[in-house]
């Protein structure tokens, strides 16, 4: 088969290899729509995970079951699926323990591009078929459905480790479609003032329609500054971090209250450390505490999303600003997102309806 694979670090190409096999849990997909992703530039352009040789890329995206394993009870050839970006082994010691997304060990539940042959190939594997995939919603058009593989829990999950509540208010760094979701998250938790940061206008006006009462434009000045002014001094309840690099979480403890809480999606590519402000942080006894987390994936996490679109709380449509057609075009849109144009928020890529 063919697929867009990481060659080494700094190099992506075409190549041919041997299409996966599939276990008895397992199923083989199909994709119908992928979507390409800033962790993808990170992994292939700044070699955050170290190198990797004729990998097939990509994590997000929406199939159909081409084949299941003789122990699959609840999918068949042809279903239309959702696949997480993370599928964690769900009998694993660590799934037990709460924490699937890392079952075999720290970030080992991401197995797409990461250990494995992702989903930018024209066959793809998925273990745990039964655990791991949902049913596609007919509702729910291929294109919008890719990004509840990763964009909507990985943001929605910003505002949950932040555990905001009814009145809060909260400060999202970073608006790109991760950010954004964020934002669309802590307004569904119940969030008063959400404040954004981000520079590029259609982002900010994305942010606006899913929630967000302020922007700020670190074009503008400090952000800290910004958001104390906006807060009259006091800061706010809650962080989500979705963007940003190493020094992020500087800005984070500056601004969040005494007993308020940083939720961190933000995939950091490179630097060494993450630096915590002595004073700001109490001398090591603020109460400000730090949540960071890889998204849970699964069955159940992907159903209940589904259900927010498929009921029209949430409307993916203002994230897709490039649209592709064709397998063969996942290549432009992959480059797309690392040079990352003023107007992009993000390429999705529909191989077929």
């Amino acid at each position: 088969m063919k697929g867009l694979a990481m060659k080494r670090i700094g190099e992506i190409g075409w190549i041919e290899k041997e299409a996966p096999k599939c276990g008895p849990l397992d199923a083989i997909v199909a994709p119908l729509a992928v979507a390409p992703c800033s962790s993808d530039v990170h992994t292939v352009w700044e070699g955050a995970l170290g190198d990797r040789h004729d990998m097939i890329l990509g994590h997000e995206a929406v199939g159909e079951v081409v084949e299941v394993g003789s122990m699959v009870k609840d999918f068949k050839p042809g279903d239309r699926v959702i696949v997480p970006a993370i599928t964690p082994d769900w009998l694993s010691i660590e799934a037990q323990d709460g924490f699937a997304q890392h079952s075999g060990g720290m970030l080992s539940g991401w197995k797409f591009s990461n250990f494995k042959d992702g989903v930018f190939g024209e066959l793809f594997h998925v273990n745990e078929a039964d655990a791991n995939l949902a049913i596609l919603p007919d509702s729910i058009p291929v294109a919008e459905a890719s990004m509840i593989a990763d964009m909507v829990p990985t943001g929605f999950q910003a505002a949950e480790l932040a555990d905001v509540k009814l009145g809060d208010t909260v400060c999202c760094i970073g608006i790109g479609p991760v950010g954004l979701m964020a934002v669309a998250g802590a307004n569904h938790m119940g969030a008063s003032h959400i404040l954004a940061v981000g520079s590029r206008k259609d982002c900010a006006n994305a942010a606006r329609g899913y929630g967000a009462t302020d922007i700020i434009n670190y074009k503008n000045g400090d952000i800290v500054e910004q958001v104390l002014d906006k807060t009259d001094g006091k800061g706010v309840d809650k962080v989500c971090i979705a963007g940003g690099d190493v020094n992020t979480m500087q800005e984070a403890i500056k601004m969040v209250k005494p007993g308020g809480i940083i939720g961190n999606v933000n995939y950091l590519g490179k630097g060494e450390f993450v630096t915590i402000p002595r004073i700001e942080w109490g001398c090591g006894m603020s109460n400000k505490f730090i949540h960071c987390g890889l998204m849970t994936g699964g069955r159940l996490r992907m159903e209940k999303l589904a259900s927010l679109v498929e009921v029209g709380k949430l409307d993916l449509s203002p994230l897709l600003t490039h649209r592709f057609k064709g397998f063969d075009k996942i290549e432009e849109a992959l480059l797309l997102m690392k040079d990352k144009p003023s107007d992009l928020i993000k390429p999705v890529v529909t191989i077929k309806e």
